[in-house]
């Protein structure tokens, strides 16, 4: 197997929208970055000193209604999973997001209009091999009757239950492997949804202020409000499917493994990476089935790597 080789974009390119919860206009640049920069937010409405935050499991610091990162001086950017997604699909190993707000523009609800961004920025390859995730053992972490895990396989899939008591959505279940294209063309589209109840209740709060039907499936009762309907039949699903995508690209290299999510979200996403990480037995770096980077890892697990 031939070694892939690390990649950022190519050239910069920037759009502006209003973030789902706050309500306020954002201004987005992504611009193009060195070998293991990893994926980078920087804040461009603060001091210049504090306004770096690595996009990292481990810097996430709220899981609310979406994922927010932040650094060690309190300064944070909010909704990053969608655009996570978006890289993650595109193979996007190395870029600088520059904000000049706390959260990333909701722009459709979905990963497109990011994916969008980054074919016209072009994608280039940076001269160092992609570091991958390889899961060897599963990890599973659960609360009540929610859980996720990683389960080793040999190319990145996820699959996905959701059961909520809504005719409109009901139970439904998605199986897909991400590690050609499926994500442009089975996932990416997919909105984020939400309850018209909930709406005066989430404002009070301080949440959904920018939330409309031009960003959000909206359900009242049994209906979908939005004049032009679902883009799938179960569109609801393979939302919570990209956003997994987006969630577990904080991993900071893509995952060859497995994910099984049964009503899981930000939140059991993140416990997921952070039991994986702390199982140092559970997981490998490669760059191809012979090689294996992390040091310290046994001899049965390099022989597992080499044949699997």
């Amino acid at each position: 197997m031939a070694v892939s080789l690390q990649t950022t974009i190519r050239n910069r390119i920037n759009c502006t929208g209003v973030g789902l919860h706050s309500g306020s206009k954002v201004r987005l640049t992504l611009k193009p970055a060195e070998a293991d920069t990893g994926i980078v937010f920087r804040r461009s409405d603060v001091d210049p000193d504090i306004g770096t935050i690595l996009a990292r499991y481990d810097h996430v610091g709220d899981t609310m209604l979406g994922t927010t990162i932040s650094n060690e001086h309190g300064i944070s950017v909010s909704t990053v999973e969608h655009i996570m997604a978006a890289f993650a699909g595109c193979r996007i190993d190395n870029v600088v997001v520059e904000i000049d707000g706390p959260e990333v523009p909701v722009m459709d609800g979905s990963a497109a209009p990011f994916v969008f961004l980054v074919d016209c920025a072009g994608v280039s390859t940076v001269g160092q091999p992609r570091k991958i995730i390889r899961i060897l053992e599963t990890v599973a972490v659960a609360e009540g009757d929610k859980r996720a895990e990683f389960v080793p396989d040999r190319h990145f899939t996820a699959e996905l239950a959701i059961d909520f008591d809504c005719p409109v959505i009901d139970k439904q279940r998605y199986v897909v492997d991400l590690s050609h294209d499926a994500f442009r063309q089975d996932i990416c589209r997919a909105r984020t949804f939400g309850y018209l109840r909930d709406g005066e209740q989430l404002r009070a709060l301080g949440l959904a202020q920018g939330a409309s039907l031009d960003n959000s499936i909206v359900i009242d009762g049994n209906e979908v409000l939005n004049e032009d309907g679902l883009r799938y039949s179960d569109e609801f699903v393979r939302h919570k499917v990209l956003d997994a995508v987006g969630d577990l690209y904080l991993a900071g290299a893509p995952i060859q493994g497995r994910f099984v999510g049964v009503k899981s979200g930000h939140g059991m996403n993140n416990k997921l990476l952070r039991a994986l990480f702390s199982q140092p037995e559970a997981w490998a770096y490669i760059d191809d089935p012979d090689q294996v980077y992390r040091r310290g890892i046994s001899a049965d697990q390099a022989d597992r790597l080499a044949i699997a």
